[in-house]
Parts: C-alpha cells; sequence; structure tokens
C-alpha cells in the first residue's frame, strides 16, 4: 500500500483534478499510489467566498474523480493565507502517520526548484530583506519575490508569480517545519492555468467553471468536467444546491460588519500594521462589498486578502487558529481503500472524527473550532439558490462509496 495525500478545494472538481489523481496513480509518473486521501476545504475557501457547492457534494464529486478519502480542513486554514492553508492542511496528512507522498500540481513540474525556493525563504537574510521591503509600501507577494531574487536569482524568484508553484513550496515548507517524513512530489499542470478566464481544450481554470455555471449556463460547464463527475454536479445544481452566491448575503455581511469595533477587527485573521482603521473606515462608507473591498485594497493589500478579512468578521474568525496544527482529523467521505488508510492510521495523535456526535467528547481548542465551522455552515446555507435551515453540521453523514 503506498499512500498519497492531496490538498484541494475541488471547487468544482474538473478535468485538471482527474488528470492530477490520474498522474498520482501512475507507476510512469514515479509516484504510483495505490490509495489517495484528499484534504479539502469546507463551505467557505481560500479566496474569500462560498465554495460553489456545498462539501457534500463536492465530496462526492471528489470520490467519483478518483479520491479514496476525504478529510476536512477546518475554516481557520480553509480561509487563511497560503503559508497558514497549507500548514493546516500539511499537518492533518502528517498527523495520520501513513502518508507516504504529498502530491500536488505546479506549473513547473520540478520539485527540486521548488525545494530551492525554499531554501530561500528559510535564508538567514530572507526576513531582513522581506521586511525592506514591505516597509517601502510594497504588497507581501511582491516583497517576498524581490527577497528571493536577491538571494537565489530570478530562475527561482519567477516561480512566486504562478499561484501553484507558491502553494508548492508552501507545502514544501510546511513539510520541513513539521519535519515529516511525507515526500514532496509534483504533478506539471497543462492547460488553462489558474484563474485563467479561456479554456484550452477540455481544461478550464476551476475559475473559468465557476463563471460559466454562475452565468446560468451548466450545460456549457459540464464539457470541462470528469464524465463520472457530471451528473452529481448538474443535478445538485439543478436541485438549487449550487452555485453558492456571496451577494445572496450581501446585505447581511454588511450589517455585521457595521456592528464591529475597531478592536473587534483588530483580532481578525491576517490584520496587521493597523490595516484594522483602514476596514472600519470603509465599513462605515460602503454601500456594497465591491465598494468595501474597493476601499481597502491598496498596493499592499491583495484582494484576496481583503475578501478573506471580511468574510472572516462575518463568520466570526479570530486569529491565533490559524498559527497552530489543526485539533481534530474529521473524515468526510470514504471508500473501501479509504477505510484502509483509515485503518493504517489508528496511531493517529489527534482524534479521528466520522461522527458530529464526538465533538462533544473533545476539549478546546476542538470544539470551538467546530462551533465555528457550524455558524459557518448555517451563513453557507443562506448563500444558495434554495437557502437551506440550520444545523447541516449536525446531520452531516460521511459520503460511502
Amino acid at each position: 500500500m503506498k499512500i498519497a495525500g492531496i490538498v484541494a478545494e475541488y471547487n468544482p472538481f474538473h478535468n485538471g483534478h482527474a488528470y492530477h489523481i490520474e498522474r498520482t496513480r501512475s507507476l510512469e509518473s514515479g509516484c504510483g499510489a495505490t490509495h489517495i486521501v484528499a484534504v479539502m476545504s469546507g463551505n467557505f475557501v481560500q479566496r474569500g467566498e462560498p465554495a460553489i457547492m456545498p462539501k457534500a457534494e463536492r465530496v462526492r464529486t471528489a470520490m467519483a474523480g478518483g479520491a479514496d478519502l476525504i478529510l476536512e480542513l477546518p475554516l481557520p486554514w480553509a480561509m487563511a493565507s497560503a503559508e497558514a492553508f497549507a500548514f493546516g492542511a500539511v499537518s492533518i496528512l502528517d498527523s495520520l502517520g501513513c502518508v507516504d507522498t504529498l502530491s500536488f500540481g505546479s506549473e513547473c513540474g520540478d520539485t527540486h526548484l521548488l525545494e530551492k525556493a525554499v531554501d530561500a525563504l528559510e535564508s538567514h537574510r530572507f526576513s531582513g530583506l522581506l521586511r525592506l521591503y514591505l516597509d517601502m509600501g510594497i504588497s507581501f507577494p511582491d516583497a517576498r519575490q524581490r527577497a528571493v531574487r536577491e538571494i537565489a536569482g530570478n530562475k527561482t524568484a519567477v516561480l512566486f508569480e504562478s499561484a501553484n508553484n507558491t502553494l508548492g513550496i508552501e507545502y514544501i515548507k510546511a513539510l520541513r517545519r513539521l519535519h515529516s517524513p511525507i515526500r514532496p512530489y509534483t504533478v506539471q499542470r497543462f492547460g488553462a492555468g489558474h484563474d485563467e478566464e479561456l479554456p484550452v481544450g477540455d481544461i478550464a481554470s476551476a475559475s473559468a467553471v465557476r463563471r460559466i455555471i454562475r452565468a446560468g449556463r451548466i450545460d456549457n460547464a459540464i464539457a470541462y468536467l470528469p464524465a463520472a463527475t457530471r451528473n452529481i454536479a448538474y443535478k445538485s445544481i439543478q436541485e438549487g444546491r449550487g452555485p453558492a452566491e456571496i451577494r445572496q448575503i450581501e446585505r447581511a455581511v454588511l450589517a455585521s460588519l457595521r456592528l464591529m469595533s475597531r478592536d473587534m477587527l483588530a483580532e481578525l485573521p491576517g490584520i496587521s500594521e493597523g490595516l484594522e482603521n483602514r476596514l472600519y473606515d470603509a465599513i462605515r462608507q460602503s454601500g456594497s462589498l465591491e465598494e468595501l473591498m474597493t476601499c481597502v485594497k491598496t498596493k499592499r493589500y491583495t484582494m484576496t486578502r481583503v475578501r478573506r478579512l471580511i468574510l472572516a468578521g462575518f463568520l466570526g474568525l479570530k486569529a491565533g487558529f490559524e498559527k497552530q496544527s489543526p485539533p481534530y482529523i474529521r473524515v468526510l467521505g470514504t471508500n473501501e481503500r479509504g477505510m484502509e488508510i483509515l485503518k493504517a492510521a489508528k496511531g493517529s495523535q489527534i482524534s479521528l472524527i466520522s461522527r458530529s456526535g464526538r465533538f462533544a467528547t473533545l476539549g478546546d481548542p476542538a470544539q470551538r473550532v467546530f462551533e465555528l465551522e457550524c455558524r459557518a455552515a448555517d451563513l453557507y446555507a443562506l448563500t444558495l439558490p434554495t437557502p437551506l435551515p440550520c444545523g447541516s453540521e449536525f446531520t452531516f453523514k460521511v459520503v460511502k462509496d
């Protein structure tokens, strides 16, 4: 048994994801995984918005697409920076104690090159150079890239211009931080790149697929989804379980933010350098989320970071959780091979949860994280075309194939 871990949002699961799983299983690729466990975000995703379909629907598509076991990345890590997102997910895989390989997509397709980028980030020169560029008012991504260019040259620095390279670097960094025995393995992406609007052949970015679905053209989007998952996605959309839209709760989000003081905003994850003051002032003068985000965004503060801050305020997230490892491992879906992974993970150092009732037996911080998950699920239910009642986290059943 050779177990590979994957970190994903599957928002939605598309042909590129199916190709990644196929290459991870391939003996020719050098990975040759017999079993695949995926750590997947729940109802809200890293770009600071609701996932296009509820997590149960996305679990079904992922399993139909070739994953054996789906574990949940809890909200504080799913809605965090790339560094914290990667650390939370890799911590879960490492805690299983049975994962051999971490497989991830990248634009460069070169693990060695990504390792060199991590070496640069861990250089004694890096923090000083980063601070120098940040003090010049440059955004964190640009400041980081400039610092790496000085340390390791342009060939390494340009890796940070591509989203999946950057995430791959964070995965490797997390493996090192945890002193994990898991081996990194990267699959080179092909076809449409991250956030590209136009498909290439039958490969479209998740962003492009979401745009097509949200435009009411699910029939057009089907071409970019694996055949085994199309009926699941189509039925979900037709029955009102997608697409989720933040605009459905726009005024609720604005109202909740207007009730927050400067001190409350200062406790949000990702707040630094007095950003709470800029956010507070923008909240009080904005009549829409678009206006609010435009008011807060600067060269230094990216739109993705601003979206996460806004949603974190609405969902009740506070800084702190994302700096630790997730306190539990929650099973969302499994097949027979997934059960074999769980059997191999019996020595896991943190609790494996398959029933929501188990959370009552856990102490802090597991209970507090689950309470946040419940609150988020109840609010997510209002973003769907057909709003759902509260309590879905307590009625959720592990998807079995």
